[in-house]
């Protein structure tokens, strides 16, 4: 689901202000970051939500998405890069996975589907691509920082990108396909129009760009997830480091460890649980298996797992 329309930030915001740094300083650590700890449920959604009022239609559209960490490492490395160890390994890798997954996976494709529709067919399935998961649902993101009990006693993290601001360093021809569209995310159709390679897609501009890609319904959990997905021009690229020249446009909530029950059961009676967002009879049982587990069990698997990192 696009959202439209998006107006300037709107002054109030709760967050402070942060100017876009220059090419040198992006690989920074993510401390240059905005960053706020929270205290309590209450400011949590009171951050998550901040910056939704969009005048122009008044209407709350958030332009952020979310991705949930259930640890405070700040990494957004990609799949692919994750797998292959370095940027030029990563490049590499890259056409075979593709390749051998468009010859493995045809019983599930249609005929002549776009290349952005099998990367995103592909890292839906777990293939490591140079896409990131994120969500346009705060609560989703909240999921997967407290999904693990084994790490209730680390602090977790939501970190959002906002998708009105990344739009400005995009190269002209895919800015003036998404102003066109009056939309902060590009579809399938829309990539389509520009690129139908990845390499065409990567000599689009000589420095590297983040662009958002709202994907097909795939299935269910696709769309119960409120998916969507960042791609870089470069399969080495880490999107961390290409942030940090940019900190105006990511926030990083950091939830404090002491948090996280009230969290996670929060959630789970607002329905939003691995029965809804993986559906089926393996979400489900997922969900089972986790409601159930005696909470003295959970805090000594994540007591251990706390002393294991400690030596």
């Amino acid at each position: 689901t696009s959202l439209s329309c998006w107006p300037e930030k709107p002054a109030h915001s709760r967050w402070p202000a942060s100017k876009a740094q220059p090419m040198a300083t992006r690989a920074r650590k993510s401390e240059s970051h905005p960053s706020r700890t929270v205290t309590s449920w209450a400011e949590l959604m009171d951050l998550l939500f901040s910056d939704s009022w969009q005048e122009e239609i008044q209407r709350f559209r958030s332009p952020f998405v979310f991705r949930g960490i259930s640890h405070r490492d700040f990494d957004l490395q990609s799949g692919i890069l994750r797998l292959a160890g370095t940027s030029e390994e990563a490049r590499r890798l890259e056409p075979h996975l593709l390749r051998s997954f468009r010859k493995y996976a045809q019983a599930d494709a249609v005929a002549g589907m776009s290349i952005w529709r099998w990367l995103a067919l592909a890292q839906h399935h777990g293939l490591p691509t140079r896409l990131l998961d994120w969500t346009w649902s705060p609560l989703v993101a909240l999921h997967f920082v407290t999904e693990n009990g084994a790490r209730f006693r680390e602090d977790g993290m939501v970190i959002s990108v906002d998708t009105l601001g990344a739009r400005q360093y995009l190269p002209g021809k895919l800015k003036r396909i998404i102003e066109e569209e009056a939309t902060g995310v590009f579809s399938i159709e829309m990539l389509d129009r520009v690129s139908n390679t990845l390499p065409d897609f990567d000599q689009l501009h000589k420095q590297t760009f983040v662009a958002f890609l709202d994907p097909p319904a795939l299935d269910a959990r696709i769309v119960n997830q409120f998916a969507v997905f960042s791609i870089m021009n470069d399969a080495g690229a880490r999107l961390d480091q290409w942030l940090a020249g940019h900190p105006e446009l990511c926030r990083r909530i950091i939830i404090p460890a002491e948090l996280k029950w009230e969290i996670r059961d929060k959630l789970d009676q607002a329905n939003v649980a691995e029965r809804m967002l993986f559906p089926g009879l393996d979400g489900l049982c997922r969900w089972l298996t986790r409601y159930y587990t005696p909470k003295q069990r959970v805090s000594r698997e994540s007591e251990i797992r706390k002393y294991k990192l400690a030596s």
